[in-house]
């Protein structure tokens, strides 16, 4: 069905005459009367009866009436859906209590007048191809592993670099410490159930452990934040590394450590991803925000995997 068509028969109803409308369409009066033959023809049957006042409606142009207003209006919010500037700017973040999520939640603060859609995707690969695709506007990510760099149509720039901390129960060797060196940390077991092979963060902690010699293990399922806290709180042999802005809660008899790392301290670099060609006008509103709120680039005294560092 004509969309069109069915735009002039809601103006020829409501304006009583197909001159008044073509006026208001901004069309002629044969274009009007075309496009409502061929929408009668399309239906089946008579909308209007010409009359010496103008045009009334039939008793089939009466029912259609209200259905042809329903559908114009329908057919407006799907344009307006995808209309730039007049859909929410979807962003994915890699958890709800990471720096990313804190990052998005102070731009809502600073702009609460934008829409926003704050999604949770798995990997870099998958939020690449999201990007590509159109499904999401941006994405906060490690950028990409070695061997798998960024295709030519994303865009990235570094927003900021997350120290890490060591968290440890309280009869670990290391939990009376106020700080703690890389080197400190060798021959300690630190214990990560949640790095996946193949993802970004495990390229990222691969690494480390490159770099500093450090033992860091994945074994044993992942049951989540609150079993990782129980057994860290339990087990005095292990630790995790824990990212500085993570927002957890923990029972007050866990009587779990923060630790900082130094010399130097690992940091987790989340950059901002988005295709070159999106035109959402809050994308721009958003990378000029994290530019002021958190400058990235090499801090004195911190390590990053060169790899992931945008340009």
């Amino acid at each position: 069905m004509d969309l069109e068509a069915v735009r002039t028969f809601a103006a020829i109803a409501e304006a009583g005459q197909f001159q008044k409308a073509a006026v208001d369409l901004s069309v002629t009066q044969q274009a009007v009367s075309k496009r409502i033959a061929a929408l009668e023809r399309d239906l089946g049957v008579r909308l209007f009866t010409r009359t010496p006042r103008g045009a009334e409606l039939t008793i089939d142009g009466q029912a259609f009436l209200p259905h042809a207003r329903e559908l114009l209006r329908v057919a407006e919010r799907a344009v307006a859906s995808v209309r730039t500037g007049h859909r929410p700017l979807r962003v994915d973040v890699i958890n709800s209590r990471g720096a990313a999520s804190g990052l998005m939640r102070g731009f809502h603060r600073a702009h609460p007048e934008i829409d926003l859609d704050v999604v949770m995707l798995f990997d870099v690969e998958t939020a690449v191809t999201a990007i590509r695709s159109g499904a999401i506007d941006a994405s906060f990510r490690a950028v990409a592993a070695p061997g798998r760099p960024l295709p030519e149509d994303i865009e990235s720039v570094r927003v900021l670099d997350e120290p890490l901390q060591l968290l440890t129960g309280p009869a670990h060797a290391l939990a009376g410490a106020k700080s703690v060196t890389v080197a400190q940390l060798a021959g300690h077991r630190i214990w990560m159930p949640g790095i996946v092979p193949g993802t970004e963060w495990a390229a990222y902690y691969d690494d480390l452990v490159a770099e500093f010699g450090l033992t860091i293990e994945a074994t044993g399922p992942n049951f989540g934040s609150d079993a990782l806290l129980d057994t860290i709180a339990d087990t005095p042999a292990l630790a995790t590394f824990m990212s500085e802005q993570m927002r957890l809660v923990w029972p007050v008899g866990h009587d779990l450590r923060r630790i900082p790392v130094t010399d130097p301290t690992p940091v987790y670099p989340h950059s901002l991803l988005w295709h070159r060609d999106n035109p959402h006008p809050a994308l721009a509103t958003l990378r000029t925000h994290l530019a002021a709120a958190s400058p990235g680039g090499d801090t004195a005294g911190t390590w990053a995997p060169g790899w992931v560092i945008p340009r």
